[in-house]
């Protein structure tokens, strides 16, 4: 079996709409994926509706958590999508987003970068507005060659000079609502320096000893003895070792199945959960 468990749609900020992202998947040679669009869960219908045969769709999220000053994202899984907890603290989240935008946007325009809220609206369309889509619009206006070049200390970077802060989760928080949803919960690209400043280790021990379920050690945006390490550091705290692709389509370089998890971890998590429950491919709507 080859299981992607990380991929985000139009829903938030990839590229392939939901129904695209499933019939992509499949053809990519995937059993199964996992659409985890950023606090969001306006993708899952979509996706079911056009879910080839031979493909099972994980529903989740990516939420947008910080601790301690550092950003981090918890990957959530099989979660009850209508527990009320966990919904409104999303809700807060993707509120948040658009002034937040606007305020990286006016930051870029004092930094003498001509980009406009418009053009990064058009850019987002229905999605859950982010600083991939405001990297989009630096590289359309050729301040940056691609989207991961505008993630530096010189741009969108956390703590970078056109960053903002918006609402984000306590992971602590996070660990809880989304287990009293009936979700499992996964660190994402937790070692990922070039995205700026991570956790320590201990962090994640903590983590763990609250309940959190995993890490994510394969990742495009670990090297090879990161992996490693994390991994061993997963086999110290208890905590499953996932592998995904965190691909957005064409907004970044990475392509699906590209890090695949284990077919018994991935056994474990749906073990694990209780408020939803993997949907197997029934051929999908080839018009959706």
């Amino acid at each position: 079996m080859r299981i992607d468990l990380h991929t985000h749609s139009t829903a938030s900020d990839g590229t392939d709409t939901p129904a695209e992202l499933v019939r992509n998947a499949a053809a990519a040679g995937l059993d199964v994926v996992a659409l985890t669009d950023h606090d969001t869960t306006r993708g899952y219908a979509e996706a079911i509706d056009a879910l080839p045969s031979g493909l099972t769709l994980v529903t989740g999220a990516e939420l947008s958590c910080r601790l301690d000053g550092v950003g981090l994202h918890m990957l959530a899984y099989l979660f009850d999508p209508d527990e009320p907890e966990l919904a409104r603290e999303r809700e807060l989240v993707r509120d948040d987003r658009v002034p937040r935008a606007k305020t990286m946007v006016g930051k870029l325009k004092d930094l003498g970068v001509p980009v406009t809220w418009e053009q990064v609206a058009r850019i987002a369309g229905d999605g859950s507005v982010g600083r991939p889509h405001i990297a989009e619009a630096l590289v359309e206006l050729g301040v940056v060659p691609s989207v991961s070049d505008a993630f530096t200390p010189e741009w969108l970077a956390d703590g970078g000079r056109a960053y903002a802060e918006k609402h984000e989760l306590d992971p602590f928080d996070a660990i809880r609502l989304v287990k009293a949803a009936g979700g499992v919960t996964v660190f994402a690209h937790p070692a990922a320096v070039k995205r700026g400043q991570v956790v320590p280790e201990a962090a994640i021990a903590a983590l763990a000893a609250a309940g959190l379920d995993g890490i994510e050690a394969d990742h495009m945006d670990h090297a090879p003895e990161t992996r490693a390490r994390l991994r061993g550091l997963a086999a110290d705290l208890g905590l499953l070792a996932t592998g995904s692709s965190d691909y957005h389509g064409s907004r970044k370089t990475c392509v699906l199945g590209e890090f695949t998890t284990d077919p018994e971890i991935y056994g474990e998590i749906t073990r694990r959960a209780t408020g939803a429950f993997p949907v197997p491919g029934a051929g999908g709507n080839p018009t959706a």
